[in-house]
């Protein structure tokens, strides 16, 4: 004789009253997420996992809110720059960053001259020169050089950035490799740059 079947016992969920198992396609899964993690985590086991997951980024967002590298001066100081094992000698050099606000840190910016044509008012053409200042050019004694050879109009000027840029009237674009090359010879030939198309492409 065939077993009475027995009566299934449905969970159903405190937040959104559908049975546990249906949450997920409900209006309210984000606020059911507790309940199911304390209630029915066999049927969510991935919700455990991503509850880890924020708590480990929630703790890694505070420590560096809390400015962990520059706080606790031993610690901190001592885990940044750990002191080498007698007989040894430090050969690695100091990474050139920026400490920024939060603890954050921002490495130092690549050296690189970047020039770029623009168009404005649908005629006037204007040669823009970055990145000078990187290799230790004074930006005005720079503009004062680029005016005089090229016979025309050139400034310093704050770009969209807020970095000064060097902003030469008439396009030199591809005379002005020459010139850097041969007046800054600190500056090499393969960390100069053209903007075409609003691509970076290098100038030789």
């Amino acid at each position: 004789m065939a077993e009475k079947p027995q009566p299934v016992k449905v969970l159903y969920c405190a937040v959104c009253s559908l049975p546990a198992e249906y949450c997920e396609f409900g209006p309210d899964f984000g606020k059911c997420k507790p309940w199911l993690i304390k209630n029915a985590l066999d049927l969510y086991p991935d919700l455990l996992k991503e509850t880890n997951e924020r708590g480990i980024e929630k703790v890694s967002d505070q420590l560096q809110s809390v400015g962990i590298s520059s706080g606790n001066d031993g610690a901190a100081s001592d885990a940044t720059h750990p002191v080498p094992i007698s007989g040894e000698t430090s050969t690695n050099k100091p990474e050139e960053v920026k400490r920024l606000p939060g603890g954050k840190i921002k490495k130092k910016e690549k050296q690189e001259v970047i020039i770029e044509k623009v168009v404005r008012n649908k005629r006037k053409c204007i040669t823009v020169v970055k990145g000078l200042e990187l290799f230790g050019i004074k930006l005005n004694d720079a503009s004062k050089k680029l005016g005089k050879k090229f016979a025309t109009g050139a400034s310093v000027v704050k770009g969209p950035t807020d970095k000064e840029q060097i902003d030469v009237q008439g396009d030199i674009s591809f005379d002005i490799v020459d010139f850097i090359s041969e007046i800054w010879p600190d500056v090499p030939e393969a960390a100069i740059y053209f903007i075409e198309d609003g691509k970076k492409v290098p100038a030789v």
